[in-house]
């Protein structure tokens, strides 16, 4: 059949589109699959992790660079900073308590994939004590959240051994949130696994004032002498102090982008390694949190000392 000099070249331009179709579709699907077997190989490094101990794994950041070749070592106390939920709301045209609601799922899947990890002690910075200046209708959001978590939440703590507590001035909470917050204490409290710590109407400043009103009381009335003060006494008085030997946390973790602390543990987090990332509290996943402690592990942690290596050169 004869094809005229029109119709050849309307069939090579469609000839030249549909190619141009089909390669972009195949180089997305690749993409896609490329991605998606990052993950499954990052997902299998952490199960892994957690049925058969420390492992082996290269773990790569976003920007492709390597973070760690070596064992995972994962933090006995991990407290993380959950910003962003309002910038999450508003990029998605949503009123900033949207972002909070979706937060709170994100607590749910962090606490477990922590608690699966090994991770012994988690500390989720919930609401401040200079969160009251929000408006009204946000802070009333925010109160309600705790009843609504640890009613949806708790029996899947206790299935997974996981033992709340909540540092912070509770009292000033509204009664329903307290009566949510002391029943979630105490239907976890049978739990030997994880620590779910909870920084509710928390401000380390507040705390440490606090901390030094109360031990100058002790002194007043003769409990203590000024002399039996040292560093030991002052970190057993914070709030922390329950946690024992587990009270300072090993890895800061702050979402969003800022680079501050926002007086979060400001004493406990003296020798903390701190780590910043710019995704938001609602985007965050567990893939994250092990791109995290894949950071940690990479770094020399010497407490002021130095490393072994170091320590031979200055002795040679």
């Amino acid at each position: 059949m004869l094809i005229d000099q029109e119709t050849s070249q309307n069939l090579l331009r469609f000839s030249n589109f549909l190619m141009h179709v089909i390669r972009k579709f195949l180089s997305r699907f690749f993409c896609r699959l490329a991605r998606h077997l990052v993950k499954l190989s990052r997902y299998h490094c952490v199960k892994t992790h957690m049925k058969e101990g420390p492992i082996l794994a290269l773990f790569k950041s976003k920007n492709n660079t390597v973070v760690v070749d070596g064992q995972l070592k994962i933090p006995n106390h991990i407290a993380i900073i959950m910003d962003g939920n309002g910038r999450w709301a508003k990029k998605r045209l949503m009123p900033r308590v949207a972002g909070h609601k979706i937060g709170m799922n994100t607590v749910k899947k962090i606490a477990t994939a922590a608690s699966d990890l090994g991770v012994k002690v988690l500390t989720l910075y919930a609401f401040s004590t200079e969160n009251w200046s929000r408006p009204n209708d946000e802070v009333s959001f925010l109160m309600k959240l705790p009843i609504d978590f640890f009613n949806e939440f708790v029996p899947d703590l206790i299935k997974n051994n996981i033992r709340v507590n909540v540092m912070g001035n509770i009292a000033q909470l509204p009664a329903e949130t307290q009566r949510a917050v002391n029943r979630a204490i105490a239907q976890t409290a049978g739990g030997t696994g994880m620590i779910l710590n909870f920084a509710l109407n928390y401000g380390g400043q507040i705390e440490i004032v606090s901390t030094a009103k109360k031990i100058a009381t002790m002194v007043a009335e003769g409990l203590i002498k000024p002399e039996d003060i040292d560093a030991k006494l002052f970190a057993d008085s914070l709030q922390t102090g329950t946690l024992g030997e587990l009270a300072a946390p090993d890895l800061m973790i702050r979402t969003s982008g800022e680079l501050r602390l926002s007086n979060f543990m400001p004493y406990q987090s003296a020798y903390a390694e701190l780590y910043f990332t710019n995704v938001l509290w609602p985007d965050y996943t567990a893939d994250d949190l092990v791109e995290a402690i894949a950071s940690f592990t990479a770094r020399d942690r010497r407490f002021g000392g130095l490393n072994v290596t170091e320590k031979y050169e200055s002795e040679s």
